[in-house]
């Protein structure tokens, strides 16, 4: 049962669910291991337990988006000891410097949590509730971290950044407020 539910979900959905990994990691190589952790995860710890492929396809989407945060956080725990332990001069020279602005590139800029508001957001078609539901924030930090992101990536992409809401009008002059001259 377990065997074919997982062909058919990677089957019918796996695309999908590797284009979701890419936004959010970056490389094809990171969504695939992304794709794979997540998959070796959500079948591991619901035994028997699935019903439907829908709900088992968001189960999958949410463990990718929880283990990519995840990764990033060990990532910067390491960053910060790093030193302590290897050579900088053995490192490879950062290749993205290099690379033309793209969609790819301007995407890592953002950080973790507004790249994630953005791929459930513009990808994945969420609502904010359902972004602040799924990543566990307020609806109002979901808003700040898409405003953020529109602008990191307008200056990345050189768009011209999109435009505040508008502001309503100050009411007229004397607005619905009689003066004495109007009564006299």
């Amino acid at each position: 049962m377990r065997d074919d539910t997982l062909a058919e979900l990677v089957r019918d959905r796996g695309a999908a669910l590797l284009k979701h990994a890419t936004l959010l990691a970056g490389t094809r190589r990171g969504a695939e291991d992304l794709v794979q952790d997540a998959l070796v995860k959500v079948f591991a710890a619901r035994r028997g337990r699935v019903r439907d492929l829908d709900s088992l396809e968001g189960y999958v989407r949410r463990t990718i988006t929880t283990l990519f945060l995840d990764s990033y956080r060990r990532h910067r725990r390491w960053v910060k000891v790093r030193h302590m332990l290897a050579d900088p001069a053995t490192e490879p020279p950062d290749e993205d410097v290099a690379r033309a602005v793209d969609v790819t590139a301007a995407l890592r800029r953002l950080t973790p949590r507004e790249r994630a508001c953005v791929v459930l957001r513009y990808y994945a078609d969420l609502s904010v509730p359902q972004i602040a539901e799924e990543l566990g924030l307020a609806q109002g930090t979901v808003k700040r971290y898409l405003s953020d992101a529109a602008h990191t990536l307008a200056a990345a992409l050189g768009a011209p950044a999109p435009a505040p809401p508008p502001v309503a009008a100050p009411p007229p002059a004397g607005g619905l407020e009689r003066t004495r001259e109007d009564i006299a």
